[in-house]
């Protein structure tokens, strides 16, 4: 598919950000990707945002990964969207049986016709052929957009509820613990969903306010017709640049601290805790055999181990795996043999799907999926969907999800304070 580019010099200001997004509204198909200035050798771009599809594929799990293969060949161009987690019910033999308010797809893509890449210090603005006469007007009317006469920021705070009890919780970690003693798993990644029913949300500003909060690497605002989905996430799930493929995964979180003191004890006790240690190593040994599935012989080495992040609400520790690919490894195939993503399931993977399966209430839907893009080369860059909001809006629920891993050397009382860590920030947004 031809592409017409254009390039302008630019300062990717909060208050383009804003215009930008205002702008893109009126469409129906919208993906923004932040990088909020986190950019080092892994990064590709600083941000991106992609508008009015073109083509799209919306499917549940059954051959999910074989429809998205075809799409991706077929339509040999820019594609944004999502993979929800039960996708895998596709790569192995699960179900997904947990009540679920989103009512999500499991899979979502489209081509967008509008797509801005920004640089360091210039956008370019690549629109198919067709519409390529609308890129200069569509720059000028985002330069002088003046979302302040236009947009009501008044909102309503949201009630929140628990879709697991306090002292549910405890029972079903105590679940989990014993399957762990048993020899089941060594490690699983246990979630609860806090909800709101029959509850709207100004999305947008929703997205404004929680990045403003938590400026994260892989802040992500996707929104297809009545879906929405407001992403504050650290972490990144998985990237191909042309024969070089990474996985980052983040086990292993401390609160921060506004005492500068106090809070560099914090990120130190985190880097040398063997609870947390061990909880990375253990991902970070799932992540290299995921990739040892289709890596070039030899090529899978960790590059990072254990190393402390800091971010706006919470440190966290993160691996870094890379490998190299053949040039015929399909970019889905890749996917398909890693997903969903280690630090979202445990270890051993299928086991630890099940049991979360068994114990978990609700569905997880797309929180603990992957958002993100190919290139025409098949290249392509996700997230992994934590810290996030999701909102149907023609269902009217909101939902985040939160969780941690629990292993033998597990505290209950500590995993739920975990969970209140990482779920303080939507808390905030959505109940002030």
């Amino acid at each position: 598919m031809k592409r017409v580019v254009r390039k302008y010099p630019v300062n990717l200001t909060e208050d383009l950000k804003k215009k930008l997004l205002y702008w893109a509204e009126q469409h129906e198909d919208v993906v923004w990707l932040d990088s909020n200035n986190h950019t080092d050798k892994n990064s590709s771009y600083k941000a991106i945002l992609a508008a009015d599809a073109f083509t799209s594929i919306k499917t549940d799990y059954y051959q999910a990964f074989k429809k998205l293969d075809e799409y991706q060949c077929v339509a040999a161009d820019w594609l944004f969207g999502f993979l929800s987690y039960d996708l895998k019910n596709d790569t192995e033999e699960l179900s997904s049986r947990n009540s679920d308010g989103l009512d999500f797809p499991d899979l979502y893509f489209f081509q967008p016709k509008k797509l801005f890449l920004f640089f360091e210090d210039y956008v370019e603005l690549n629109y198919l052929d067709h519409i390529s006469e609308e890129a200069a007007a569509d720059w000028d009317k985002i330069l002088s957009f003046e979302p302040s006469e236009n947009i009501n920021n008044a909102e309503l705070p949201v009630k929140i509820s628990l879709q697991t009890s306090k002292d549910n919780y405890f029972q079903k970690v105590a679940k989990m613990l014993y399957h762990i003693e048993r020899g089941d798993i060594y490690e699983a990644n246990f979630c609860q969903e806090f909800f709101a029913a029959e509850t709207t949300i100004d999305p947008l500003n929703t997205y404004f306010h929680l990045n403003s909060i938590s400026k994260p690497p892989f802040a992500t605002y996707l929104k297809t017709n009545n879906i929405f989905a407001i992403s504050a996430s650290p972490e990144r799930y998985i990237k191909k640049c042309g024969t070089e493929v990474i996985s980052q995964p983040i086990k292993g979180t401390a609160r921060r601290d506004p005492d500068p003191e106090r809070d560099a004890a914090l990120k130190l006790n985190l880097e040398n805790d063997p609870k947390e240690r061990s909880e990375n190593i253990m991902i970070t040994d799932l992540v290299r055999n995921d990739l040892s599935r289709f890596a070039s012989k030899g090529s899978v080495a960790v590059e990072e181990l254990c190393v402390p992040y800091t971010f706006e609400q919470v440190h966290q520790l993160i691996s870094t795996i890379r490998c190299s690919v053949d040039t015929n490894i399909k970019p889905v195939a890749i996917l398909k043999n890693t997903f969903p993503m280690g630090s979202m399931t445990g270890a051993p993977k299928i086991s630890a799907m099940k049991i979360i399966e068994e114990l978990e209430d609700s569905k997880r839907s797309l929180y603990s999926g992957a958002i993100g893009y190919f290139t025409p080369e098949g290249d392509f860059d996700f997230n992994v969907v934590i810290r996030s909001i999701l909102y149907n809006s023609e269902k009217k629920y909101v939902s985040f999800s939160v969780g941690g891993a629990i292993t033998a050397e597990s505290l209950p009382e500590n995993e739920y304070e975990e969970c209140l860590v990482k779920a303080k920030a939507m808390r905030e947004v959505l109940e002030n």
